[in-house]
Parts: C-alpha cells; sequence; structure tokens
C-alpha cells in the first residue's frame, strides 16, 4: 500500500488552486502541490470546460432598450426615400390662442321678400361662458356625459322671476358684505414686521401745479358744458337765499292762544305721514270656471297636439286652451276626475314642438306607473329614479322631485330644452321632510320653463299659485272641480260571521248629505250584538278585537262584497305588520280562476328572471306568489321594489282582487277599484295616534270608482269595536281639506349648492319661499313707499336752529320723553281699580282725537275685554255743512285738516260756534284726557310759527320711523329663518366646509354630492373612518342614516363600528 505524498514545508507555504466541479460553476479549494499549477486561472473536471451563457434578461431590456435606445429601427433612417432634419423654432413661444371674438354681424332682411337690406355689427355678451362661470343659458353645453344629471362644479341656470343684478348691485352688494374700512381696517404692518408703511392724509405732499387724482375723479360729475352754467349757479344761489329769507321771517311769535284752535294755521304745515293709496297690486293668479262650457274649443284649436278617444271634461278643456298658449296652470281636482289628461296634452305638446318635458312625482311607485302608461302612449319616455335610469335621452322623463332638484342646482343641459314640468300630487308639499323639495325646485326653474301643478282639492289655491306667480313673473291660471265624475257612498260595516255580513249602514250618500240615521243604526246593531254576547259568554264585552274575531271580520266582509260584485278592493291598513296579518286572515279564499292563476304564474316568473337564482327562492318572493295565485296582493314598504311592481302590474290587469296597502298606494297611483275599506280611521304619524285628516281620508276614498265602469264608488269603514264617534266622522268627511303650508327649512346642501354661486344668495331663496310670502308679497309696496318718504326726508332740508331755537333739537327730544311718560302713567291711572270705577256709565269725559279735540262727552257702555278696553262715548261736535252732507253720501273723502299739536298746545274745552250735533265713538283709554280748570293767555302768533318749525323734527322722527319700519321689511333681517341660517353658517366654518369668505371648500364639494346627512357622511369619508371597515359593515352601517322603522333589538357593535359612532356624536354635538 502506497504510502501519501505528504506535504512537509512550512504551513504558509502550501499550494493552494481553485477547481470548477462540474458544469454548475461550483468552485472548490485544492490542496494537492502536484496538482497546483500556480496558475491563476481555475482547474476544471470538464476537459472543454464550461458551456456559453447568456445575460440575465432584464439586465439585458434595461441595456438595450432603456440605457441605450439608439439601435432601435425607429431611430434609423438609413433606408428610408428622405428625412428632414427637424428645426428649432423660437418665435412659437410667443403663440397665443386668440380669444373669443367679442363681436358679431347680422344681417337684416325684409320679412316679407327676404332681401338684404344692410348688415349690423353687435357685440357678442357671452364669450367665453362655460359651466363653470356663467348661469346663461347661452354658455355652451357640457360634455356628454353631463347632459342628464350635470355636474357639481356646474353652474345652475339663472332661475326664472329673479332679476339679474347690474353691474352698480353687484358693486354695492359687495361692499356691504365686505364692509371694509379703507381708512382703519386696511393693514399697515405686514405681520412679522416691526414698522410699516404711513398712510397720514397730512404728510402727502403734492407738486406744484399738479392736481391730485382722487380729487379729480371726485368732481368729474358736477362739471357742466353749457354757456349759461355761471347764470344757472346764480339762479339756484338766489332761489336759496330767497327761502331762507322768507324762513327766518316766518319765525314770529303769537300774542293769543285762542286765536289758535280757531283759526287754520297761517305757515304751510309739513307733508302727511299717512299712508297714500297705492295702486292696486297685480293678480298673479287667475281663476277660471271649470263649469261653464267651451263651446268653441274646436275652433280655437282645429289640430290638437294630442286626441283622446273621449270626450273632454270642461275643466280639461280650459286647461288645454292655457297649455296651446303656453301658460302655466294649477289643477286642483277630485281623486280620478282626469287630471293626467292635462298631463298628456303637455307631453304631447312637446313632442310637437321638439321640446323636452319633466314628469315629477313624489314617490317611486308613482313613477313607475307613469312610466310604464307613457311609454305605451308616447313613446319616446325615460325613467330616471335613484336607482334606474332608462332612456335618459328621451323626450319626455318622469322622475322624483329630487331628482329634478339635483338637475338644477348641477346645471344639467336637459334644462336648456325643456318646455314644461310637470308637478303631480303637489299638495305633498304639506310633508314635514320633504316638502321643502317641491319649493326649491319651483324657485330654481328657469323662466322659459312653463309649469303644471296637479292636486287634490285644497282650500288655498289662489294663495298657492299668486306665490308661484309672484316669483316666477307669470300668470298662473287655477282651475278647480267641485265634484268628482263618479260620486261615493260611505258605509260603516259591523258585521263579524256569516250572520252579520250583511250589516252595512249608509253615513254619506252619492250626493255628499250625513246620515245621522245609518250611524244610529250601526250603533244599535254594535249594541245587539253586544247584548247577545253578554247573555251567552257573561258580562265580559266583546272588545278585544284579537285576531280570531278579526279574521270573522275579514271572511264575512269578503264574502258579502264578492256576493254584491263589489270587487276589486283596496284596503288601506296604517301598519305594515297589519297588512300581512290581514292578508293570513284569508288564507282559505281564493279569488282567482285556473286560467287566472295561470295566467299570474306566467307573469310572475318572466317578471323575476331578472333576479339571480337565489333571490327567486326568498321567502317573501314564495310567499307573495302563493297570495298573488289567489288573487290576493300585498304593497307597502317593506316589499321588494321589483315585487310591489308586479303587484300594481296585476291589479291593474284586475288580477288581483284584494289588496292590502299602506296610504303610499294612494299618492296618485292611478289603480283605482270598485271599493276602498278602511281598516281604520287612526294612524300613527310618527309622533302619537290621531285621526285620519279630511285631505287624507279624501285621498285614498278616491281611489274608489272607476270612471266608465262604476256608476257610484264604495267606501267601507270597518268598525270592529265600537263604532266611532259622529263628531270625528262628520270632520273627516264634509271637513275642509288641510291647506297647503310651507315647510321649506333650512338645509345645509341648500346652503353649499347656493354658497358656491356668487350669485345666487341663501338670503334671496328664503325671501322666495311660500313661508316669507305673506311677508314679502307687500315687498313692492315698501319698496315704493320708501322712495316716497326718501324724497319727503330730501325736501324737508335740513333744520335750521340758531339763536333762540339752538336748543330746538334737545327740547324735541325732551318733549317725546314726556308724552312718553305722560302716556305711560295715563294708561297705569286708567287701568288701575279706581280709574276703571272714574270711566264708568254716565261719566262726563274730555277726548281728544284726530279729529276732535277736547271735545266733552258722556260715556255710554264700557265694552268687557280687559285687554282692549273700548268706550261706547257719546260726544258734542259741531254740525255739518251741508256741502259737506253731499260729499259724504257720494262717497267723496273730506279734505283732511292739518294736525295741530294737540300734544304740546293745550286749548279750552270745545265750544261749538254753529249749531250743534252729537256724534257716537269708540274710544280707547288714551283717547280720554283728564283736564284741570286752569287756562293761559300767550303769544299765540310766536307760537304758531315756532310749532312749524318744532313740528319739522316731529315729522321728521315719524318718517325716520316709518323709514325704518319699511327697510326692514323689506331686508334680509326680516326673514324669520335668517338667525337658523347664521348659525348654520358657523358650523360650516367650524367644520371647515367654507371659509371666512364664504367660499366652499373641498369638504364642501364632497357634501354636494351627497343627498342626504351631507355632514355626517362627509365627515366619514374624509376622515377615513370607513377605511377600516369591511363592505357589509358600511352597508349595515349607511342603513342606519335611512332606516324608518322601530326595533326593539339592542345592536352589538364591533370595535370598529364603535369607533365611527364616536365620529358621528362629535357631529351631533357641533351642529
Amino acid at each position: 500500500m502506497a504510502t501519501p505524498n505528504l506535504f512537509s514545508g512550512d504551513p504558509l507555504d502550501l499550494p493552494i488552486s481553485i477547481l470548477e466541479v462540474g458544469i454548475a460553476g461550483r468552485l472548490e479549494l485544492i490542496t494537492d502541490h502536484q496538482k497546483c499549477n500556480g496558475s491563476s486561472f481555475p482547474l476544471t473536471t470538464n476537459p472543454n470546460g464550461l458551456p456559453p451563457y447568456d445575460v440575465d434578461l432584464s439586465c439585458e431590456v434595461i441595456q438595450r432598450y432603456l440605457a441605450d435606445p439608439e439601435w432601435l429601427p425607429i431611430h434609423h433612417f438609413d433606408h428610408s426615400h428622405r428625412s428632414w432634419p427637424q428645426g428649432k423654432n423660437v418665435h412659437s413661444l410667443y403663440h397665443m390662442d386668440v380669444s373669443a371674438p367679442h363681436m358679431d354681424l347680422s344681417m337684416e332682411r325684409n320679412a316679407a321678400t327676404g332681401e338684404l337690406r344692410g348688415i349690423n355689427e353687435g357685440s357678442i355678451n357671452y364669450s367665453g361662458l362655460s359651466a363653470q362661470n356663467s348661469l346663461s343659458l347661452r354658455r355652451p353645453p357640457g360634455p356628454a356625459s353631463q347632459s342628464v344629471r350635470g355636474s357639481t362644479s356646474n353652474f345652475p341656470f339663472w332661475p326664472g322671476g329673479m332679476d339679474e343684478p347690474t353691474l352698480e348691485q353687484i358693486k354695492d352688494t359687495g361692499d356691504k358684505q365686505e364692509a371694509l374700512d379703507f381708512e382703519k381696517d386696511l393693514l399697515s404692518v405686514p405681520p412679522g414686521w416691526k414698522h410699516g408703511m404711513d398712510f397720514n392724509q397730512s404728510d402727502i405732499l403734492h407738486p406744484t401745479g399738479v392736481i391730485p387724482l382722487t380729487s379729480l375723479l371726485g368732481t368729474l360729475e358736477d362739471f357742466s358744458f353749457g354757456d349759461s352754467s355761471e347764470e344757472e349757479e346764480t339762479t339756484e344761489t338766489n332761489d336759496r337765499t330767497k327761502k331762507r329769507v322768507m324762513k327766518t321771517e316766518g319765525l314770529q311769535r303769537s300774542n293769543s292762544l285762542e286765536e289758535l284752535g280757531v283759526e287754520a294755521p297761517t305757515t304751510p304745515a309739513p307733508p302727511s305721514v299717512s299712508p297714500a293709496t297705492d295702486a292696486p297690486q297685480e293678480q298673479w293668479a287667475v281663476s277660471l270656471d271649470s263649469n261653464s262650457s267651451v263651446d268653441d274649443f274646436y275652433k280655437r284649436i282645429p289640430e290638437l297636439a294630442f286626441k283622446h278617444p273621449f270626450e273632454l271634461d270642461p275643466f280639461q278643456k280650459k286647461a288645454i286652451q292655457c297649455l296651446e298658449a303656453g301658460s302655466s296652470v294649477f289643477i286642483a281636482a277630485h281623486t280620478s276626475a282626469g287630471k293626467t289628461v292635462v298631463a298628456e296634452y303637455a307631453i304631447a305638446l312637446s313632442l310637437k314642438h321638439m321640446t323636452r318635458a319633466i314628469y315629477t312625482s313624489p314617490i317611486k311607485a308613482l313613477s313607475n306607473q307613469k312610466f310604464r302608461d307613457f311609454k305605451i302612449t308616447f313613446g319616446d319616455v325615460g325613467l330616471i329614479t335613484g336607482d334606474v335610469q332608462l332612456y335618459t335621452g328621451a323626450s319626455c322623463l318622469i322622475m322624483t322631485t329630487e331628482i329634478l332638484r339635483s338637475m338644477l342646482y348641477n346645471g344639467s343641459d336637459v334644462i336648456r330644452d325643456l318646455e314644461w314640468v310637470i308637478f303631480d300630487e303637489v299638495h305633498y308639499i304639506n310633508d314635514a321632510e320633504r316638502g321643502v323639495v317641491w319649493e326649491e325646485v319651483l324657485i330654481m326653474l328657469p323662466d322659459h320653463v312653463n309649469i303644471i301643478l296637479l292636486s287634490a282639492t285644497v282650500p288655498n289655491t289662489l294663495e298657492f299659485a299668486d306665490w308661484i306667480g309672484r316669483i316666477k313673473k307669470k300668470k298662473i291660471f287655477v282651475i278647480s272641480t267641485t265634484r268628482r265624475p263618479v260620486p261615493l257612498e260611505h258605509y260603516l260595516y259591523t258585521g263579524n260571521s256569516q250572520k252579520t255580513q250583511n250589516q252595512f249602514f249608509l253615513l254619506q250618500d252619492a250626493f255628499g248629505a250625513f246620515q245621522t240615521k245609518g250611524y244610529y243604526a250601526a250603533v244599535e246593531a254594535k249594541k245587539e250584538r253586544a247584548s247577545k254576547y253578554s247573555q251567552t259568554f257573561g258580562a265580559r264585552h266583546p272588545h278585544g278585537g284579537g285576531a280570531g274575531q278579526d279574521k270573522g271580520t275579514w271572511l264575512s266582509l269578503v264574502q258579502s262584497l264578492r256576493t254584491r260584485d263589489a270587487l276589486p278592493v283596496v284596503v288601506f291598513t296604517f301598519s305594515r305588520t297589519r297588512c300581512e296579518q290581514n292578508a293570513a286572515a284569508l288564507s282559505t279564499v281564493d279569488f282567482c280562476t285556473t286560467a287566472e292563476r295561470s295566467e299570474v304564474q306566467t307573469y310572475y316568473t318572466k317578471c323575476l328572471i331578472r333576479l339571480r337564482g337565489g333571490d327567486r327562492q326568498l321567502p317573501q318572493v314564495l310567499y307573495m306568489l302563493d297570495l298573488l295565485k289567489r288573487g290576493i296582493g300585498i304593497h307597502h314598504s317593506g316589499i321588494l321594489p321589483i315585487l310591489k311592481e308586479v303587484v300594481e302590474m296585476l291589479f291593474s290587469r284586475g288580477l288581483v282582487k284584494i289588496l292590502f296597502a299602506t296610504e303610499t298606494f294612494a299618492m296618485g297611483v292611478n289603480m283605482p277599484a270598485r271599493t276602498v275599506v278602511f281598516d281604520s280611521i287612526r294612524k300613527h304619524d310618527g309622533s302619537n295616534f290621531r285621526d285620519l285628516t279630511p285631505g287624507e281620508y279624501i285621498q285614498m276614498a278616491g281611489r274608489a270608482g272607476r270612471r266608465g265602469l262604476d256608476n257610484t264608488g264604495m267606501v267601507i269603514i270597518l268598525c270592529k269595536a265600537d263604532v266611532p264617534e259622529m263628531s270625528d266622522l262628520h270632520k273627516m268627511m264634509l271637513g275642509k281639506p288641510t291647506l297647503l303650508q310651507s315647510q321649506f327649512r333650512l338645509t345645509y346642501s341648500m346652503i353649499l349648492n347656493l354658497l358656491r354661486v356668487e350669485a345666487l344668495r341663501v338670503e334671496d331663496m328664503m325671501k322666495r319661499s311660500f313661508a316669507e310670502s305673506r311677508t314679502q308679497k307687500d315687498s313692492k309696496t315698501h319698496k315704493q313707499r320708501i322712495k316716497l318718504l326718501t324724497q319727503k326726508m330730501a325736501d324737508m332740508g335740513d333744520i335750521e336752529c340758531s339763536g333762540d331755537l339752538a336748543d330746538l333739537h334737545d327740547y324735541f327730544v325732551t318733549v317725546q320723553e314726556l308724552i312718553c311718560t305722560r302716556e305711560m302713567l295715563h294708561k297705569r291711572v286708567v287701568e288701575s281699580i279706581n280709574g276703571m270705577k272714574c270711566l264708568s256709565i254716565g261719566r262726563i269725559v274730555i277726548v281728544n282725537t284726530e279729529y276732535h279735540s277736547w271735545v266733552p262727552g258722556i260715556i255710554l257702555q264700557v265694552s268687557s275685554d280687559s285687554s282692549n278696553r273700548i268706550y261706547t262715548t257719546l260726544v258734542l261736535c259741531e254740525k255739518r255743512r251741508e256741502q259737506e252732507v253731499n260729499q259724504v253720501e257720494k262717497g267723496d273723502k273730506l279734505v283732511k285738516k292739518a294736525p295741530l299739536p294737540r300734544d304740546l298746545l293745550l286749548s279750552k274745552v270745545f265750544r261749538p260756534e254753529g249749531p250743534c250735533d252729537y256724534k257716537l265713538l269708540k274710544l280707547h283709554s288714551s283717547e280720554i284726557v283728564i283736564l284741570t280748570g286752569k287756562t293761559l293767555r300767550v303769544q299765540a302768533d310766536k307760537i304758531l310759527n315756532d310749532v312749524a318749525r318744532s313740528q319739522t323734527p316731529r315729522f321728521r322722527s315719524e318718517l325716520l320711523d316709518e323709514l325704518e319700519r319699511l327697510r326692514f321689511l323689506t331686508s334680509d333681517q326680516s326673514l324669520s329663518l335668517l338667525p337658523e341660517y347664521q348659525q348654520r353658517i358657523n358650523v360650516l366654518r367650524t367644520l371647515q366646509y367654507i371659509d371666512d369668505g364664504g367660499a366652499v371648500q373641498l369638504k364642501g364639494r364632497v357634501a354636494c354630492e351627497v343627498s342626504s346627512h351631507e355632514l355626517l357622511v362627509t365627515e366619514l369619508v374624509l376622515d377615513g373612518a370607513l377605511s377600516p371597515l369591511a363592505p357589509e359593515e358600511i352597508a349595515a352601517l349607511l342603513s342606519c342614516l335611512v332606516f324608518q322603522h322601530k326595533t326593539q333589538c339592542e345592536p352589538r357593535l364591533s370595535d370598529t363600528l364603535k369607533q365611527v359612532t364616536y365620529t358621528g356624536n362629535a357631529i351631533t354635538i357641533i351642529r
């Protein structure tokens, strides 16, 4: 065995080489001195060495394509036919796009022959306009994607009836809003600096011979370029001097007070403050008689835009005449009277004129039904709701009022082509939560849009139409109907079994007469049944109305109606739970034939194809199918929208015989029935239980009676327990419907949408609301009165107080305080116990009124009203002359004498100089004067001359008070919602939705995109509170903003949801 050859040298001299093992590039160190060749190249076990390799692909891409792309073929022009070198044009940097033209040429032609008469050049005032800077209809349209719904960055179109501000008004408004004092409020020291500029006017030096420009501008208005300016100035100076001399000469003292009460004053008294006869106010609401016939209807309108297959009623013909004339109308008619005919004709007119019409409704159910009806009639119809958009480019669009409000605020281009807006169910404006939307839309509609208002009968149609006409500055023609086309008969039903199923008692006949005999008969029937019940089961009274008794009532009622051929029936129930319980009580009843059940199954399956497979097996879907196959339907807000739509269509086809619905079904849905049944006449309005109002009852009862099919409609009130009180029934059936009342309120969405447009003010929106209608109705008269009083103030001139009259102003103030104190003391004395004893029947008093000064009289009667006691007094006066009597008999007004200073100058008791007469007066305590027997003799002439001057500050004060009152009534300070508006503005500033100047910030623009609870949702989104939540948690969180039903379940929140509630509570505290 050979021994290994070991290295025996120094370890530091041990030879080491590198050996490549295999083809993977693995290296190892070897110490065999025999194999070590001392070379720096590694040894290898592969005789041919390692195979070749490529550079990494990513490195190659970076090196060839990014680091040095010049090798790419697109940069090689060797094989091209010709190449042009790129030149440099420095002057292109100076290029500027040409601005829009400001002038335009228009051709003037002969209207008859078309001959060119000339070319006129006019200015273009709408160049450079866009949806982001202008409210004009002349601005160019926006992108196609924003043509329907608009954008929150767009300006709305200018509201109709609102005068566009002039340049001077904008300047004045800006000055008032800024309220800057350019002498005190401007900063002279920049922030962080110790010294600044000194703008002391005394230190300003002007060069010799140089006129300051500011003084020159102030005198431009006084320049006169005529030759007789100096003469005119001289004449004016002389006139002023003469007036001054005349005034000085008139200051003479009087020597006799006795002459003062007899003779008229020689000096002209200041003008009276009594209001002048105002011009008659313009009537914006014009009432038309709906009962008079229209014989020449087809002569006036030979070619109708839409022909109905039946003869129109007189009110429909008059409404169509107004539409043809391009006028706005307000139709207040009973349910099922045919108001939809007017809406259909307006849509047909828009199609004829190639314009657009919008039909708005308060609820989605009505929008869906009108979309189906109008789609069949006109074809070119679209639908826009919160969750559905169909055929948005159609000529007629059906939508809810909230959608139209959003389109108006967002400047939708649909508004350009809009000719008619139809508001259905206008009485919904009384809704406390959503009524404000109607007012916002009516105020924001542009001037070229005509309005059609459809409503149930309401008492104040003229008042509401006058408000709309005044804010839109156009006539509104009001047409009201007084009778229903199908009269109604109202019954009380007391049956609850097969034996008592025919207990119908007529309460109101078809002529509207209340039948007390039927009411008492229903009460007797209830008493008789209670007596039999007590004889059989004891003294217990069957008032419980449990499930068993309700089932018996429904079974007996349905069987009786079926026998009377009174189907289909709509049962109004004011509870979703009661709707389902009543439907369950008829589980053994089947109203459909085999063919009808098959048709219901086919149609139901066809409509639910849009649902996913799992959704078709939902319990509600299966339960609804079982009910519909038996001719029973349920319609309330808890039903899926698609199922409610299916129920509506099956009911319109006559396949649903009995429908249990809440009152929303009566809101304009044109699906009349033969009979309407009220499960109860009491409802919960969100705060407490109450009886139905006459308007609510009439609205729901109006679903009974199908025009052209039924002679009368049948309305039944169930008496499950006791019969309601007669007074309650009489008030509900024959009482006056609810007045249209404003529900206008400020919302953050409204404020932000208006603040982002500088030209529109929130105060103007409040002024034009229906709530401010009565206060703003006389604003035009108030403004005219302000001009008149301002002119009177200017004509009075300044008061010259010199010499003996230097303290005239102080004297007037002192006398005013004296008069107020004396009146207060007089009132307390008269209202005291002793004073009331003195002012008794037979007491002789001295009367001082506007027309009777210091006249004796005797009290004949004292009223019992302690707060406003009236004294009937027989006073002594002079017998009127025959000329004055003739003037009174003819109706002419007597010339009013100049008022004497009766508060300052005391005179003797009145003594007639001619024949005596007596007059009966109704006096207040302030007009009864307590006199002493003392008399004075003074210089009457001097006093009379001084009185004319002393009355000037008194009259000036009265004018100032009147001006202050009128200016307050016409200013923003008189708005009832102004304090709330200022509080909301402070909230928006605190949350940084707007800045200190009122400009809308980013958070405010985000809030404009939110339809409800805008502040809370915006804070949750921008604060990032929704980021850590799962999608199902976000849906559950936001559902609480729209959930309206009561529940007893205590919510269990996760930690993340609890954190979100803290943010919501913080917003609530700030608000």
